[in-house]
């Protein structure tokens, strides 16, 4: 890998470019906090050669948001549970916007 190619994947929010360490650092929070959140398997961080865990910033956005819930008194395991779904229900309404947005360029159904 080339410099040039290190350099590109600092714009990647899946390249896992956080260590637990930073990751707990960024969040606020303990390196426990994460690993709770990796056993309740809302996020599953990639492991360097080492075996050491890494994050994305994907990944970090959504255990700050687990973290929020967490620190409004909601369980770890429901307020993973609720990350989830909040995560699905996004999807889903993307992918209802792409089908409506393409319904539309279609025209009106020929009768």
């Amino acid at each position: 890998m080339t410099a040039d190619d290190s350099f590109s994947r600092l714009d990647d929010d899946d390249y896992p470019a956080y260590t637990m360490g930073r990751a707990a650092e960024m969040l606020g929070t303990t390196q426990g906090f994460l690993r709770a959140i990796g056993e309740a398997r809302l996020i599953t961080p990639l492991r360097s050669e080492g075996g050491h865990r890494r994050y994305s910033r994907y990944q970090l956005r959504i255990a700050a948001r687990a973290r929020e819930l967490v620190d409004q008194g909601t369980p770890i395991e429901a307020a993973c549970r609720i990350v989830i779904l909040e995560d699905q229900l996004e999807e889903a309404q993307r992918i209802n916007a792409e089908h409506r947005n393409a319904a539309k360029a279609a025209g009106p159904p020929l009768a």
